[in-house]
């Protein structure tokens, strides 16, 4: 992922481009497959082909994906993600923009949850992955400011090992990277 300053949703049209349902899908099929026209995206998951076309446009209007130029020919459009550290905002006041966020970090939270559902329900077929894949719960006491710079560092790692399909390694494939660090919720504070 290019270095960028990181991209907090404050705005209330982004949000609810990216909190559908199908853009989610579609969004996250081509981070992880690489550039697809509408006619591949709308054979993938079903949909219709028009609409899957206008749900690109918007998604490209709020500047998640764009056009691969390098790909694209005459009315045949290939749309690509657009590499960029994409945040939900912390605490916004709006409720709108607020249920928007949520909306989207609960459609995130659940697609996390189907992958590692899936991988866990046969993990031997990833052979050396499932060798190399690794499961941690860890926990700390930290103030609130070092919550934030602790979450910043991870995003930095994880930008650095950052790879865009057409970039891979030879026998690489996509891995599902899940982070929540979040204030126990169990009432107490450690001091």
């Amino acid at each position: 992922m290019p270095e960028s300053q990181p991209r907090v949703l404050s705005d209330i049209d982004a949000l609810k481009a990216l909190a559908h349902p199908l853009r989610q899908q579609l969004l996250t099929w081509l981070h992880r497959h690489g550039s697809a026209t509408s006619a591949d995206l709308a054979s993938e998951f079903g949909a219709d082909r028009g609409a899957t076309s206008y749900h690109l446009r918007q998604l490209a209007r709020f500047g998640f994906i764009e056009e691969d130029t390098g790909r694209s020919s005459g009315r045949r459009r290939y749309w690509r993600p657009i590499p960029q550290d994409v945040r939900l905002p912390r605490r916004p006041a709006d409720p709108e923009i607020a249920a928007a966020a949520d909306e989207i970090g609960r459609q995130w939270m659940e697609r996390a949850d189907r992958d590692l559902t899936a991988y866990l329900s046969d993990r031997e077929a990833f052979g050396e992955f499932a060798a190399a894949a690794m499961h941690s719960f860890g926990a700390t006491v930290l103030s609130a400011e070092e919550l934030a710079e602790f979450g910043e560092d991870y995003l930095a790692f994880l930008k650095r090992w950052h790879r865009a399909p057409g970039q891979a390694s030879p026998g690489s494939r996509h891995i599902s990277v899940v982070f929540h660090a979040f204030p126990t919720p169990d009432g107490r504070d450690a001091s």
